[in-house]
This record gives C-alpha cells, structure tokens and sequence, in this order.
C-alpha cells in the first residue's frame, strides 16, 4: 500500500509551511491553547484535508504560485477538522487517537470542549479574513453540515430501521461535507468558472463519501492496533455503518441483537460472526469504490499535471487500504 504520504509530493513544502503556521495561529494564546496545538498539530495526522486543498490549488494555477488566501483556506480546513474530532473524542469518551492520548484525557472534557470551540471560532475569523462571501457561506455551511450530522448520528443509535440512504446523507454530514466545500473553495479562489468549481465540490463530495466507506469497513476488517480502538467498536457504540446495514437485509437475527443492544454475553461476537458471514462487507466495498470512481470522474474538469494526478492517487490510495 502506498504511504498516504508520498501522495503529497507536489505539496510537500506547502504542507510543512502549513504545519508551522497551525501551531503560531492557535498556540500563542494562552499556555493550555498553546499545548492543545502542539498536541494536535504536531507530529499525528495525515493530513490529508489540507493537502487536497493545496493540491487542487496547485492544480488549476499551473502557470502561478498559489497564493497565501490558498495557503490560509487550507489551514482554516485542518483547524475545522481538527476542531470536531476534539468534540467527537468528548462525546465519544475516547481516551486515544492515532495511537495519542485526546485532548480531554489530558485537560478534562470542559476544557477539551473550549479548546474545540475556540478553534471553530477562530477558523471562522481567519476565514472572515478571506474577504470572499461565497467562500464564507461555504465553509460556514461544513460546520453546520458537521454538527447535523454528529446529531444525526446520535439520534440513531442501535435503530435499525435506519436506510442505506440516512447513513449516507449523515457521512456526508461528518466527513464529505468538509473536503466537497474546501475543494470548491480552492477553485473559487482560483477564479474557475462554476462549472469547474461544480466538478471540484463533486470530487470531493465523492471523496468523502468513499473514505468515510473505507473507515466503516475496516471497523470490521482491520486490527485493534491498526485502529488504535476495539474492532466492531462503532456497533457496540450503536453507530450501524455500511456493512450492519447491508447485513441486517441478509441476517433477521442480527435485529434483534442490535435491538437488545448487545444486552447478553456473547451478544456483540455473534453480530460480528453474522455481519462477516454476510455479503456486507464486499457491498460496501462495492459502494466505495463507486464513489471513488465517481470523485475522479470529475477531476476531468482539471489539466493534467502532477497535483492533477495525486488528486487521482488519492482516490485510489484510499480503496487500497482495504487491501
């Protein structure tokens, strides 16, 4: 599998720069502020979000350096990130991520609660700051987008009436919303026609859509250690992903597992048996490599070039981590 990475090339020097900026634009606050970005901005994360930002920039001005408004909308979509899964980890009472303790097992929930709030805020300032109306009502949408969704999600829990339709439109919500809008973003910065910046939304949108299909997957598929959580933890937290959806139209007593909340020992091992002795795991392996397909349907908008080609890489690099 190729590293996440080394698809970054074109903008590997973009994204160092962007690495020293987060920590200056959060951390010279206050002393706690000052520690959460070191924390969360240092060596942990992909950063994935904030490299399609500066590799579509880089992808429609070919013939120019990107300018610091790119440069800024790619931070201002690591702090938003960031932001929420501080909040996720609270409500999700998880003490580890990418193998780190989280924010609030280190300084309590009140204060993990402030530091994402503080950092939504001040994402919401610099990108005031942008001076482009139509890209403020973008990414001021992907926080509503994000906060319906995490109330989407915790509305639902163990309700298995829930369609394959609901837990892509709460995806969206959690994930594609953040990577479709920035995208477009970059391209509004870019001065592309509508049109183009149309195709830039639906890369992304299909984007994250796949990646958010890749993660459920291998909730079941993976390993505790590669996940730094539990297997199957989101189905013992009552969140019924791609594959639970997908086997509940194969397996009647999964129902009724669900339903009692795993309530009896060896309740959670046998849903799990069920799910892996259905067809959900390769329908949903289906399902995202059509959005994948889908998401680099619409980089034909873009003239080829390197950043043009690891937007491509991505798409693909994701459906390989299943692998």
């Amino acid at each position: 599998m190729t590293p996440a990475t080394s698809l970054f090339t074109p903008v590997e020097a973009d994204l160092r720069i962007l690495a020293d900026n987060l920590k200056q634009l959060v951390g010279n606050r206050h002393p706690i502020l000052c520690a959460a970005a070191e924390h969360l901005f240092g060596a942990g994360g992909k950063r994935i979000r904030p490299a399609i930002v500066l590799l579509v920039s880089r992808a429609i001005m070919l013939e120019q350096d990107i300018t610091p408004r790119h440069r800024r909308l790619a931070e201002i979509t690591e702090m938003i990130h960031t932001a929420s899964l501080v909040h996720d980890d609270v409500v999700d009472e998880s003490n580890m991520r990418r193998g780190v303790p989280t924010i609030h097992s280190l300084v309590g929930n009140r204060i993990a609660i402030l530091a994402g709030d503080f950092l939504f805020a001040q994402s919401s300032w610099y990108l005031a700051n942008l001076e482009n109306l139509e890209v403020v009502k973008l990414l001021s949408e992907v926080i509503m987008d994000m906060a319906s969704g995490e109330i989407q999600q915790g509305l639902s829990r163990f309700n298995t009436e829930i369609s394959i339709e609901s837990y892509l439109e709460k995806s969206y919500y959690k994930t594609a919303s953040l990577i479709a809008n920035s995208s477009k973003a970059a391209g509004l910065l870019g001065e592309v026609s509508p049109e183009t910046a149309d195709h830039l939304y639906n890369y992304g949108r299909h984007l994250g859509l796949a990646f958010q299909l890749v993660d459920d997957i291998l909730d079941f598929t993976s390993t505790t250690d590669a996940l730094g959580k539990p297997v199957g933890s989101d189905l013992k937290s009552g969140h019924l992903t791609a594959p639970v959806l997908f086997a509940l139209e194969e397996k009647p007593h999964l129902e009724a597992l669900i339903e009692r909340q795993f309530a009896q020992e060896g309740d959670l091992e046998q849903a799990l048996e069920l799910i892996q002795d259905s067809q959900g795991i390769q329908r949903s392996q289906e399902l995202a490599a059509h959005h994948a397909k889908l998401a680099t349907e619409h980089l034909v908008a873009l003239p080829p070039s390197e950043s043009h080609q690891a937007l491509v890489n991505i798409a693909e690099y994701n459906l390989s981590r299943l692998y």
